[in-house]
Order: C-alpha cells, then structure tokens, then sequence
C-alpha cells in the first residue's frame, strides 16, 4: 500500500460535558497522552500521509494541542471545525478541501478510540485495495445490546442498523459496528452528499454510506477486529477501562520484548517508555512520559520516574523519584528514598540514600552521603552544583549552589558548602562544635519547670 495515499479524518467533536470536564473529550489523557494523539499515531503508522481533524466544542484547545500531538515525521494536520453538530457525515464533510484532494484511500476514524491499532486500519486499507468501495471495522460480542448491527449477505456488507431501527432478526447479530471506516477516495465525496437525514434526529449518518454503495452494487466488506480495539470513551469510568487494556498490552509488550516485570499489573508505562531486554522491574513503579531505560539495568520496588534516561547497569531505588531530565550513566546507582531533578549521575557513581541532587552533575565513581542535599534554588532562580569524579560527600552535608567540588575531593560530614572545593581537598563546612558541661540538666529543669506552671 505504499503507493497509496491516504486521507484519515479523525473526528473530535466530542464536548468534556460527560467526562465531567472543561477539556474536550479527545484530549483527555491514556497513558499520558491524549486520546485523539494515539488515533493520530495509528493513522500515520498504518500509512496516511495527510491528516484532517474535525472538531467542534473546544476547537481552539483541540487546535492547539495538535500541534504539539504531531509526531516529529508526520505532516501537521489541519484542522476544520463542524459549525453546527448534524451527525458524522456532516462532521467528515466539514473537512471536504481535504476530501477533494483525491487520495485513494480516505479513513474515518474517531478521536475518542484511543485503542484502536495498526493492524485493524492496515485491513481496512487491505480491503480497499482488493476492491472494496468500503470496508467497516466491526467486532463479535455476546452482548451486542446497544451497538449497531453489521447486516451482511453472501459475504458483503449491506447496512449497518442502528439497533431502534433492526428487525427481531437483526437484533440476533452479534456482529457489530466499530465506527471506524475506509472509503474508496473517488467514491468518498459521492456517498457522503448523498447520505439524507430522514431520521428521528434530522442528522446525517456516516453509516448510511454503507446501504449508498450497496445501492449501487458497490462491494462493501467488514474487516473483523476485538471489541477493545473499537472501544470508544465517553466517561470517566470508560477511560480508566481504556486505560487498564492499553497497560495490560504494554506490559505483555515488554516482556515479550525480554523486560522482566516481577508484578506487571503493578507497573505503569507512557506511551513513549523504552525499556531495553533485560532489565528488570519490581513492584509499584511508574513510568511517567519521557522514559528510557537501556538493556540490563533494575528498577527496585516503588519508583516514580519521569523525563529521564537510565543506562545499562544501573541501579533505582527502591522509594526512589527522578524527574526534570535526569541521567543515570552505567553502572550507577540511586538509592532508596531519593530525589532527582535535571541531574546527570556519571558512570558508577552512587547516591545511596536519603537525599535530594538537583541541577547537578555527579561525576564518575564519586559517592554522595545519606541526606545530602543541593540547595539549587534561592527563591528566584535556579542554580548549578558539580562534582567532580572520585569525591566523597559526606553524610548530611548542604551543598550550597552555584558550586563545585573538585574531582578526589573529601566534605565532611554535616558540612554547608558555599565556596568551591579544590581537587583532593578535605573540605570542613560546619561550625566547631562546643559543649558546656552540666548546662543540659539546667535547661532541661527550666523548660518542666515552665510546662507546669
């Protein structure tokens, strides 16, 4: 199909009223990105080269996220707004420019389906160029109450009826409709004029094109798909369940790809998480957007990372936070109950335990004490800290930025450090420390005496 253009208008009409919420339907969030981005991603995968998204409610906050929904590869959509809401013929022919462009094959698609697939687009497209006028996407359930009904005869696809509208015969189908269709480019404008609005709604049904091309001897086919793959969401209730079917694919993904996951239900994956073969993922962690983790590291138990690369060989956590573009070089080591932020950890250093490195450089082989902190931010700005490699920072020591410990250098131990540290220096930043002999039983005498008065 390569030498086949193709056309996808993705329609994202849909209003937040149902989610409950101000942003529109199709920008709500799986896997950290928005439904109508993974529609549009499928799309390009399975070969469109130009893509048209129909919006309605919220156009301006559709228009401005798509921009950035784009794939860098892919051409930028265009945006066409459904003035008036008259049904899904009438919302594809607001994108009738497009249409006119004559591609050979022209997708249908909905934005709020964020799990429908390559594979299921790609047969649609098959079908077309084995001859099909159109072809539907349609799914089996034992439970079709509720959806379209897929009437087919010797093989071919000759109404899809809305279920008010089926027979005592046709409410028997278990084939269902998906929504998502493919339409043969020089037939596309054509079935779509003619589609009437001679319903109980006075709107134009996209599926009517179906019983259009059967009217005219047109072959139109069903290319069976799963049901969750033509899910649509609606709610809040619907996007968590859209939500659960995608993690449980990516989990399978990734160990099929040769990550172990220990409790891969318990694990959550964005939509643009890498994981190498070979590393291995405990319990509870997340993957927020932005993620690569490379062959052979270990993410212990109770992780939240987000924005950062992790190389081979390394270690994270447990209880352990990287975020604002972090890098973990090989071999290196993040321990329990830290934080990180837009730090880079060179090769086989460490930071055991217990603190927090931000707008920092960690160079090779050094190690960072329990409870060191990098006091990166004075209330207006950010500020750098940098270390260089084989120093030693001691156990609950401030490092007070702008400022640089020099490579080999030692900071002892409770130290506040706000000048530079040279190379191979021993570096004290803490007051001597002073004790007066008895003065602990006064004060401890004085402050009962005060409680009980």
């Amino acid at each position: 199909m390569s030498n086949r253009t193709c056309l996808a208008v993705i329609l994202a009409a849909g209003e937040g009223t149902r989610m409950k919420s101000s942003l529109p339907k199709v920008l709500h969030p799986i896997a950290g990105r928005a439904m109508l981005a993974h529609v549009m991603d499928a799309a390009t995968a399975a070969g469109a080269d130009s893509l048209a998204v129909v919006t309605g409610a919220g156009a301006e906050l559709v228009r401005d996220a798509v921009a950035n929904l784009s794939a860098p590869s892919a051409s930028q959509p265009e945006i066409f707004v459904q003035m008036e809401r008259l049904g899904t013929a009438h919302a594809v022919l607001a994108a009738r420019e497009a249409l006119r462009r004559g591609h050979d094959d022209v997708l249908v698609l909905f934005g709020d389906a964020p799990l429908l697939d390559v594979e299921a687009i790609s047969a649609m497209r098959a079908a077309l160029q084995e001859g099909a006028a159109i072809a539907v996407m349609g799914f089996r359930t034992d439970r079709p109450a509720g959806y379209g009904r897929l009437v087919e005869r010797d093989g071919m696809l000759v109404a899809i009826r809305e279920e008010k509208d089926c027979s005592p015969e046709e409410l028997s189908i278990s084939y269902c409709n998906g929504g998502a269709m493919a339409i043969a480019g020089r037939h596309a404008l054509d079935f779509l004029e003619n589609v009437g609005n001679s319903n109980a709604k006075g709107e134009y049904y996209l599926t009517d094109i179906v019983g259009i091309a059967a009217s005219q001897g047109l072959p139109v086919k069903a290319v069976e798909t799963l049901m969750e793959t033509a899910l649509g969401v609606n709610n809040r209730a619907e996007l968590a369940a859209a939500e659960a079917i995608w993690q449980e694919r990516r989990r399978r993904e990734m160990m099929l790809s040769g990550v172990t996951l220990i409790a891969p239900e318990t694990v959550f994956f964005s939509a643009d998480t890498v994981i190498g073969a070979d590393t291995i993922v405990e319990p509870n962690v997340w993957f927020g957007p932005g993620v690569t983790v490379e062959g052979g590291a270990r993410i212990h138990a109770f992780c939240h990372i987000e924005d950062a690369r992790i190389d081979s060989g390394a270690t994270i956590g447990p209880f352990a936070r990287l975020r604002g573009g972090c890098e973990v070089m090989e071999k290196a080591k993040i321990g329990s109950f830290c934080e990180t932020k837009k730090t880079r950890i060179e090769q086989g250093a460490k930071v055991p335990h217990l603190s927090y490195i931000g707008d920092a450089v960690i160079g090779r082989g050094s190690n960072i004490g329990a409870g060191t902190v990098t006091c990166n931010y004075d209330g207006v700005s950010k500020h750098r800290t940098e270390i260089g490699a084989e120093a030693f920072i001691g156990t609950n020591s401030s490092l007070v930025a702008p400022v640089k410990v020099g490579s080999g250098a030692y900071v002892a131990a409770g130290s506040v450090v706000t000048e530079d540290a040279p190379d191979d220096s021993l570096t004290f930043g803490r007051a001597r420390q002073v004790s007066y002999e008895g003065r602990g039983r006064s004060l401890r005498q004085k402050l009962l005496a005060a409680q009980k008065g």
